[in-house]
């Protein structure tokens, strides 16, 4: 039995902001079908997190108008922190709301192949790379009502693919940015990274105004094939008065690797999943998240790494820090399936608690099939090591300061993962204002 959800749109919504943005035929159908689906699919269930009174429907602009970016110095502060000014040839995509503002790709990267552009452009100019992977390898449209809206409301996202053979060396960068109080924001995000190839992408979802009551819903798809590498950097700092679900989900091919550094800094009430399928022989998985809580908010996080293929390699590392009354739930789950024998699923949960209403829960969970196999996990939930405070208060540092470098320290492992500079000192920056 599902609960009944009026949304504030209709097929002919739907219908008319096809039009508006020149979809192909098929994009639309799939629209209008999961804005069908919508009406008879579940709520997901979070583990441990009663979301029945979040808002993830109710919102009244599907899409603000935002000018484009004539330059980057127009872009405030913030955001510009977040991007390489000096760098000639910057490979980077700016979203402003839903606009697309700018975009930026090497003349060598385009010449090999590579495909960097907003949703939109892919579906008219690359409909037929984009349709092969759209919801159809990583995420299903009815998985449940919170896919499907996101594949009926779509109104943003970018699509990165780079042909068989191609190496990226530097990062390819994408910033979307919410600057109008009203802009909700429904993103789908593609990275493929064909055989052999390899590519490093790294995303920043920032608000720079306050908001009391906006809705944003991302939906990522990592597809690496046969012998390929995806590493996958994002930093997400949206605003307190945004309800936010956030699904990124990769499948790794015969002998790849896809690996997520994920720090998740939102101020408002999140739920996030991180799924790695590893369907071929010899893939390797690797997520690293980094969490933050603070006042009243509540995070729901589940992340999963499955074995399918033989041979194959998964690792979690969460690292938490919740303080005030925020609740921080951590879900990490280690599936092998019958069949993928010789294979390592590894996972480890630590959060720290900074005051006596926080909570937060570290779940592991290994789900094995398959005898011939590892497997372990850790989990902790606790204040901060008196003993490490004790050692640097004995060298002179107050004790503010000692528990500062302790939790810096103890977030350090995704932190340093990130392979922007900006984006790792932003990362950085947001922590500290966070814990201070």
């Amino acid at each position: 039995m599902t609960t009944e959800i009026k949304l504030p749109f209709d097929q002919e919504n739907v219908r008319s902001f096809s039009k508006e943005t020149s979809e192909p035929a098929w994009f639309e159908e799939l629209r209008l079908k999961a804005l069908t689906d919508f009406e008879q699919l579940p709520m997901p269930r979070p583990d441990k997190t009663k979301i029945d009174k979040w808002n993830f429907t109710q919102f009244t602009q599907h899409t603000v108008t935002s000018a484009p970016i004539t330059s980057l110095t127009e872009l405030p502060e913030e955001v510009k922190e977040l991007i390489d000014m000096e760098a000639e040839n910057k490979n980077l995509y700016i979203q402003r709301n839903q606009t697309p503002a700018f975009l930026s790709l090497s003349e060598e990267l385009k010449s090999k192949g590579v495909i960097f552009t907003d949703i939109f452009t892919a579906a008219k100019e690359h409909g037929d790379v984009l349709k092969k992977y759209y919801l159809t390898q990583a995420i299903n449209a009815d998985e449940h009502r919170l896919t499907a809206l996101n594949a009926a409301l779509v109104n943003g996202g970018v699509f990165l693919y780079v042909p068989k053979n191609v190496e990226v060396s530097e990062p390819i960068q994408a910033v979307f940015v919410q600057d109008n109080a009203e802009a909700n924001l429904f993103n789908h995000v593609i990275v493929v990274a064909e055989d052999n190839s390899a590519v490093t992408y790294v995303e920043n979802y920032i608000s720079t105004v306050e908001t009391s009551n906006a809705v944003v819903n991302i939906l990522t798809e990592v597809v690496a094939n046969v012998n390929a590498s995806v590493r996958y950097g994002a930093v997400d700092t949206l605003a307190k008065g945004i309800t936010t679900y956030v699904n990124r989900r990769g499948v790794a091919g015969r002998d790849s690797k896809i690996e997520w550094a994920l720090g998740l800094m939102n101020e408002g009430n999140t739920i996030s999943e991180n799924t790695t399928n590893l369907l071929g022989d010899g893939s390797y998985g690797d997520t690293k998240t980094v969490v933050v809580g603070r006042g009243d908010q509540t995070q729901n996080f589940t992340t999963a790494v499955v074995h399918f293929g033989k041979h194959t390699v998964g690792n979690i590392l969460n690292h938490g820090v919740v303080k005030d009354s925020a609740t921080s739930i951590f879900n990490g789950i280690g599936k092998i399936e019958h069949g993928a024998s010789k294979s390592d699923a590894e996972q480890t949960s630590r959060v720290l608690m900074l005051s006596e209403k926080a909570r937060g829960d570290a779940n592991p969970i290994l789900l094995i099939d398959e005898d011939d196999v590892v497997a372990g996990h850790a989990a902790s939930v606790g204040r901060v090591d008196p003993i490490q405070l004790y050692y640097l208060m004995s060298r002179g540092i107050r004790k503010e300061e000692a528990e500062r470098l302790v939790i810096h320290g103890f977030l350090a492992p995704v932190v340093n993962q990130l392979p922007i500079e900006g984006v790792k000192k932003q990362l950085t920056e947001v922590i500290e204002r966070k814990v201070r």
